[in-house]
């Protein structure tokens, strides 16, 4: 379907898991790596204004639905999705699959050791997991020995962990030099798993109120969701 002209797909987790293991053994099979996208509603409002942002949720091989805006406004368009697929909790998900599945896992992003942090949690959470490499977002300096890095590892999943729209057009950029089964931007996800953040409680999340915790754990990203109102209204305004 489609959200102010921006593609969103009809999938539910498992769904999701599904479609992610069948593009790892495409990859196996000499096939290039693919891109996935977790969209939220400040996703989509700079996707419809910028051109390059469009073309990659387009041409992604998944476009999942992160954040309960996003659901809000399928429901509100006659179009109702099952459930979200955030990215944090794909990327949970994947990782449980992936310590059965012997699938390799590099973590690129964030602070200087958060990264490094957020793999050991995850290995404890997950044992078995292969977390084959971990560097920090703070590498403009030294592109092309990340890339090597990364390229050198060939993860089945590379999880970029640099912020949207910046890690969406790094990752499509460079997709075909990092050797990487399955590229998927997860925003500030090393942070939360990490423990350096806090995530929402889980009623809150059943609520879809996880966004004003974010804003009141943060109060300096209050400039992020001026966009809301503007994007319910923008949703409201295409069902007419």
């Amino acid at each position: 379907m489609k959200i102010l002209g921006i593609r969103v797909d009809e999938v539910n987790m498992q769904e999701a898991e599904a479609a992610v293991g069948k593009l790892i053994a495409a990859f196996h099979n000499g096939q290039g790596g693919s891109q996935i996208v977790t969209i939220n509603p400040e996703g989509i409002w700079l996707a419809k204004d910028d051109p390059q942002l469009h073309q990659i949720v387009e041409k992604a091989a998944l476009v999942s639905s992160d954040g309960s805006g996003v659901l809000w406004a399928a429901q509100k368009l006659g179009h109702p999705l099952r459930e979200r697929v955030t990215g944090i909790d794909l990327l949970e998900r994947l990782c449980d699959i992936g310590a059965q599945k012997g699938w390799r896992i590099f973590l690129l992003g964030a602070k200087d050791g958060v990264a490094k942090a957020a793999g050991e949690e995850l290995q404890r959470r997950y044992p078995g997991l292969q977390i084959v490499g971990v560097d920090n977002g703070y590498f403009r300096d030294r592109e092309d020995q990340v890339i090597s890095e990364i390229s050198a590892a060939s993860p089945d999943i590379l999880f970029a962990a640099l912020g949207m729209p910046f890690q969406e057009k790094w990752l499509a950029s460079h997709r075909e030099e990092l050797n990487s089964g399955v590229l998927m931007g997860v925003g500030g996800s090393f942070d939360v798993i990490s423990g350096n953040i806090k995530r929402a409680p889980v009623f809150l999340q059943k609520l879809r109120l996880e966004w004003l915790w974010r804003l009141l754990s943060d109060p300096k990203r209050w400039r992020r969701y001026l966009m809301i109102p503007a994007f319910m209204s923008a949703v409201k305004r295409s069902r007419k």
